[in-house]
């Protein structure tokens, strides 16, 4: 009997705590910092385009603010180039032979070169260089290679400008292809873009390339036709088939040709290579998609280590 009355009551099991997975979905709680889907991510990018665009521009302003003759650096620095090109390639080593209108050829290619390669090494640096911006705010952070190759395309706008003038001053008639060039910059801008989105991923875990882009980038240009023509060279030369394929593919050489046929009536269609307008398309589809989903895949990443 005393047995009895000293057990104690049963005490009910307790109850299985709840996941914290479904705890969390059920309160809308997320993991901060977690990679939103590709279409959530091409939304938010999307929503701050005005932030794009402003910081382009802000960076833009800034980047001749501490020079005497502030954005005139934006024309002056492409003309320059292509100065010393014109005396080392075209004169000293006569690539200038056999090619009409041989200064807005090369400065023409100068300008369109330099869209590329300044995007590129501003991509390179566009996480690794704002790494304050990057921990201090939440945002896409595709926002800011795109920002700096927008950046780019103003300053190319401005020279654009110079360019014009150019080709007035040496006898090019103002014609209805120049409107070509606005698909061109299109193109070359998406294209421009991806490079910079896979670079920005690449440079913010190893900021060490951006010390190896410029050589990298000197390369590229040697063999992209900016001082020479390549169709005049290939012409001429015994090249292996595939070397020649390569070099006409070159996508830096495509929007460069494509942009001399668009503003120099000299330049004809015969000296595009086959197919031109399928592979600035191709290149630009292929490498500005490739590289923002390239991009995307290591969000979570961006600011930590």
């Amino acid at each position: 009997m005393s047995q009895v009355l000293n057990t104690p009551p049963p005490t009910a099991s307790p109850a299985p705590a709840e996941d914290a997975a479904a705890l969390a979905a059920r309160y809308g709680l997320t993991v901060s910092g977690a990679r939103p889907s590709l279409p959530a991510y091409v939304r938010q990018l999307w929503a701050r385009r005005h932030f794009i665009t402003a910081f382009a521009t802000a960076k833009l302003t800034a980047q001749y603010s501490q020079a005497k003759l502030g954005q005139v650096w934006q024309v002056m620095t492409p003309l320059l180039n292509a100065a010393v090109y014109y005396f080392i390639f075209g004169v000293l080593l006569g690539t200038k032979h056999g090619v009409p209108d041989y200064i807005p050829f090369l400065v023409t290619g100068v300008f369109i070169w330099t869209f590329t390669q300044s995007s590129i090494m501003a991509g390179t640096r566009a996480i690794s260089g704002s790494l304050g911006l990057v921990r201090a705010l939440h945002f896409p952070r595709a926002a800011l290679p795109v920002s700096y190759a927008i950046q780019q395309l103003q300053q190319l706008l401005f020279s654009m400008a110079a360019l014009v003038v150019i080709l007035l001053c040496f006898g090019v008639p103002l014609s209805a292809s120049w409107l070509l060039a606005v698909p061109v910059l299109v193109l070359q801008f998406t294209f421009n873009a991806g490079v910079a989105m896979i670079m920005a991923r690449m440079g913010a875990k190893t900021p060490d390339i951006a010390q190896l882009m410029p050589f990298i980038l000197r390369t590229w240009m040697y063999v992209s036709g900016v001082m020479w023509s390549i169709d005049k060279v290939l012409s001429h030369s015994s090249l292996p088939h595939w070397a020649m394929v390569a070099l006409e593919s070159n996508p830096a050489a495509v929007y460069i040709d494509l942009m001399r046929f668009s503003l120099i009536d000299s330049f004809h269609a015969h000296q595009l290579p086959h197919h031109v307008w399928a592979l600035a398309v191709g290149w630009a589809v292929v490498v500005g998609v490739g590289g923002f989903i390239y991009f995307w895949k290591a969000e979570e990443t961006y600011g930590r280590g």
